[in-house]
Parts: structure tokens; sequence; C-alpha cells
């Protein structure tokens, strides 16, 4: 999962795409970069870090241009620790390329190795991203046949792109002199979004960028759909797949967008509305309303599901965690010893709702198990007398290979556990998750026109069809050895890391 945002405007873009990125910081947290075009020349600066910090005056003032891209990383394909991996990426050849991604490529390693072998083509890094752009470039190369580069060219070359590339993908690439292009896989997995300002035209993750920004939501990107925009602003488009399907993952409805995005019709904070209505009769079905005193969200995903939840159930609702917005979203950190490092100093409790009480703490869903354990035995040392646990969403049990940072099975707490195991593990009294089929249906009734949603993390069905155990295995080992270097890492920085109990 990342972020990632495109303009073309009449004016210069610095800021602009600086201010989405801020919009769109949620999505990725380990490095930031911007690319800008002025005269034919490419402008970058990128590095590791938030948005504030990546970019100072100076770094700005040598980004002009009135057309750019942007992105915020959160890693999961190659190098997490290095900062050669930060986007945009870049070719030269042909026309000057920069490109940012959202996605991961599951056939990376055979399309390196024929991007090589065959195209002549070299990668540096260990990023699916770089892959990804030289295809582009490969193919960009040979259907504009060194001539004038036109719209249709341009399609041509994302179709053949489609039939070699497997996996999720939404892309923003700007080619030098000529344009904005963004496209997004056959199965629409990944998000993005067209919208328009004054003198303006701009690509985004989520609508909240557009919107925040001033721009009104057009539409979203249809899944195998290219879009080509020039550099005066006229939107070109064209389906480029055989036979798109809109999937799109359904975990983003669940945590990872803003709740006040739209994204492909849904508005993600009614979606999370409907999961906790959904949720209160699974926990009517477990624990007596009337052994509740009081529902309690873990900031900050949680809290429409929660809200409505209380509400159904007749159950006061109270905020009884504080977070610290200066510390990253737990779930999207590497290295197991800092997210249990991190929990404490994200959150802390207003003891006087839980002291004597019998308290339903109710979370967007449960990954690892890492964060649930530790907010648990806060609770309980809160004074809570009992500590029930819900989640909106169902248990994670299988690894995802589109983008999440999920992919191996021992890392997840509910696979090959049933839920009295989970509980054990966790040190709740009770805990309720949501059921699959309860989750898809209270999202997409929302939108009767999406035919399925990428669910693959929860049912173990990966909608592109190409996922075997062995390419299961192979991203198993590479996660693992990841996690290793930033275990030591967060070592080295973190001498006396808290670990739960």
């Amino acid at each position: 999962m990342c972020g990632i945002v495109g303009v073309v405007s009449s004016a210069p873009v610095n800021q602009l795409i600086y201010d989405a990125l801020l919009l769109l910081q949620h999505r990725g947290q380990d490095a930031a970069g911007i690319v800008t075009q002025q005269e034919r020349k490419f402008f970058m600066h990128k590095a590791k870090g938030m948005v504030r910090d990546v970019f100072r005056t100076r770094n700005m003032r040598s980004l002009p241009g009135n057309c750019g891209l942007g992105q915020v990383r959160y890693p999961t394909a190659g190098n997490a620790y290095s900062e050669e991996e930060a986007q945009p990426f870049y070719v030269n050849a042909p026309f000057g390329i920069v490109l940012v991604h959202n996605g991961n490529l599951t056939n990376a390693a055979a399309l390196k190795a024929e991007l090589f072998s065959t195209d002549h083509r070299h990668i540096n890094t260990e990023s699916d991203s770089e892959v990804l752009l030289n295809v582009l470039a490969h193919e960009l190369d040979k259907s504009s046949r060194g001539a004038a580069l036109r719209p249709q060219a341009v399609f041509d070359a994302v179709s053949a792109l489609h039939r070699r590339v497997r996996g999720s993908y939404a892309v923003i690439a700007l080619i030098a002199g000529h344009g904005v292009l963004a496209f997004r896989d056959p199965f629409g997995i990944r998000p993005l979004c067209l919208g328009q300002g004054e003198g303006t035209v701009m690509l985004a993750s989520e609508s909240v960028a557009l919107e925040g920004t001033g721009h009104r939501f057009l539409r979203n990107i249809a899944p195998g759909e290219a879009v080509f925009i020039d550099l005066s602003g006229q939107v070109h488009a064209a389906g480029c797949a055989a036979h798109p399907v809109l999937n799109p993952c359904i975990f983003e409805y669940v945590y990872l967008a803003r709740p006040d995005s739209v994204m492909d019709g849904i508005s993600v904070y009614q979606a999370r509305l409907n999961l906790g209505e959904s949720l209160a009769k699974r926990v009517i079905s477990t624990v007596p309303p009337n052994e509740i005193d009081v529902v309690i969200p873990i900031p900050e995903s949680s809290r429409p599901s929660a809200a409505q939840l209380a509400q159904l159930l007749g159950l006061p609702y109270r905020e009884g965690f504080v977070k610290n917005r200066y510390v990253g979203r737990t779930f999207i950190m590497p290295g197991q010893a800092v997210r249990k490092k991190s929990v404490r100093q994200k959150l802390n409790v207003i003891a006087s709702e839980f002291k004597g009480r019998q308290v339903l703490l109710v979370d967007d869903s449960i990954v690892r198990g890492t964060t649930s354990r530790e907010i648990v035995q806060m609770a309980r040392e809160a004074g809570a007398r009992k500590v029930y646990l819900a989640s909106a969403a169902p248990p994670v049990r299988y690894p995802n290979v589109y983008g999440i940072d999920m992919p191996t099975k021992d890392e997840l707490v509910a696979h090959g556990r049933d839920v009295d195991e989970i509980r054990r593990i966790i040190g709740c009294d009770a805990l309720i998750y949501q059921d699959v089929d309860g989750m898809k249906r209270a999202i997409g009734a929302l939108n009767p026109a999406i035919p399925g949603f990428d669910a693959s993390c929860f049912d173990g069905i990966y909608v592109t069809g190409d996922i075997t155990p062995a390419d299961i295995a192979h991203l198993n080992a590479q996660r693992a050895g990841q996690d290793d270097a930033l275990e030591d890492s967060s070592r080295l920085a973190l001498p006396n890391p808290e670990v739960s109990p």
C-alpha cells in the first residue's frame, strides 16, 4: 500500500503535490518523493521519512514546473530499509519516464529475468516498481517506433504491459515533454481516481487528496483502463485490458483508506458503519449486552464501527484511549520490536473509563495480535473487570500478495488457530470476529455494481488466479529475510524493547 498522485496544471505544481501527499500520508510513512518537469527536464527529490520531514523550503524551490508526480511509500517488496528504493523511479529511454506505483507485482522475479535476457534492460534495485517501469518503457519504445508519441501508442504500450504483468498495480507515469499517464490493473485491486480543478487535472489514490486540494472528483479509473493527460490538460482514455473485472481490495474499506474517501462508489465511512451493524449481531450471539458496561474503540479506523455497534446494542460509547498522533500506524511499522514498543507510545488509557467496568473493545482488524494483546493488558491495568474484544473484520488467516504488509502465515495470529486459541493468546475474556460473508455483504451493499472484492487475506482466494503455493513460499522467504534485518536494526535503535506479556 502506497499513496500516489499526479498533476498536469497551468501553474507550478510542487506545493499542490506536497499538499496531496500530506492527505495520503496514512498510506505510507517509510519514504516520500516528488518529481516535476520543466522544459522537458525532470527535477526530483526523494528520501526516507514522512512528507513534512523529507521536503524543506530549499527542496520545494528546486521542484519547478507545471506537471509532476508524488508518492508516499509503504514497502512490501524490495529492500524496505533502502533509500534508493524510494519513488519515483526514472529511466531515460524512450523519451524519459518517471513512475510511481501502488501495489505489488506477483511475477516480478520472472519479469526481471525476462527484461535482462530478452529486452536487454538493467534493473538496479530489488523494487518491483523499477521492474514495472522498465516493462512500460520497453513497450512504449516498441509502440512508438521512434515516431512522435500519440495517445494510441501509449494505450498500445499499456495493453502490452497488461499481457505481461501480474498482480496489483495502480500507476502514474510522467513522460518527458508529452504528459502524464495513469493506469490500473485489470482487477482494479488498488485504487486510483481522477479529479479536476481550475486549470488542473489530478490523479490520486484516494478522493480525499482531490477534495482536500480543491479539486472536483470526476470518476475512478476503471480496471484495465489507461488515462493519458497531455501537457495542455486534455484527457484521453481507453480500455487496455482484454477481460477487466472490478475486484477492489476489501481491506481498503476495513482499514487502509481514510474514512472521508469514496472509493469505487463506496463511502469508506459508510462501509465502516455497515461493518459495525453486522458486527453487532455477532456480539449478541457471544456476549449478552447486559454483560457489557461500555463500548470503547481502539483508535482510529474502528470508530465508525464501534459507534454503530454501541447504538444498535443500546450501550454507552466512550473514548478510552488517547492517541499520540506523532507516532505512525503500528500495523505498517517494520519489525516486531518496533511495533511492540510503539503501542504504548501511541496509545494512553483514560483510566476512569475502564475502572470496575466490563468493557467491549472494538478494533478494525487483528493481524499479528501484538497490538491487541498489549491493548487488552493496558485495559486490565486500568482496572477493567472484564475485557471483551470485537473485530470489525474477519480473522486474517492468509498471506496477502497484492501490496499489504502481511505476507507470511507465521506472522498472522489467526493462521491455523481457532477463535478460542486466538483469544487465549490475546488475553481477552471473549473474542468476537466479523464473518467473511457478513463483511462482503456489508460493504458490497453500498455498490451492487461491484461484482466482488479481493478478500484474499480473509478467504484465501486470490482474484488474479495465478498464485500458487510456490509463489507464497517464495514471498514468505523474501519477507522473512527482510524482517530479520529489520529486527536487528530495531534492536540497535531500541536497546530495551518492551515485550508484550
